[in-house]
């Protein structure tokens, strides 16, 4: 309990200090500066892209309280809201759940005395298939505007 106390706690400061500082502003203009204007729509399909490795390789924290600000700000430019930002970034959340940073699937796999190596290249495809099942769907609801 500690522990996530201590994580909520670190990621309000750190969201401090980014917002505080401007860093988000200046990291945002950036972001911005790179994406052609007539491809700025297309940034929560980018995002939802992205998340896919993004929260694989690097934590939920740093995915979420660094780079989600940051795509967020830019979409304000193009007119999109940060609601379909944050959906977007939960796109690849199956994939994440695969990550060797997330430890309930240590427990998981020596109680089920699975290999985590073998777990990994089975389930890689599925969870692959649902970001994009996910996406899809989002996208014909209307939830996440990917065009």
């Amino acid at each position: 309990m500690v522990a996530v106390v201590a994580v909520i706690f670190a990621a309000g400061v750190f969201t401090g200090i980014l917002n505080g500082t401007k860093m988000t502003e200046a990291i945002a203009k950036s972001v911005i500066d790179l994406i052609p204007p007539e491809h700025g729509r297309l940034l929560p399909a980018f995002t939802a892209l992205i998340s896919i490795p993004m929260t694989f390789f690097v934590s939920n924290d740093a995915f979420y309280f660094g780079v989600v600000p940051i795509l967020a700000k830019a979409a304000e430019v193009y007119g999109i809201g940060p609601e379909i930002i944050a959906r977007a970034s939960l796109m690849g959340q199956p994939v994440h759940q695969l990550s060797p940073l997330v430890a309930a699937n240590y427990v998981l796999m020596g109680v089920a005395a699975v290999d985590f190596g073998r777990h990994q290249r089975f389930t890689f495809k599925w969870a692959l298939l649902l970001c994009f099942v996910m996406m899809i769907t989002c996208a014909v609801l209307g939830a996440i505007p990917f065009w």
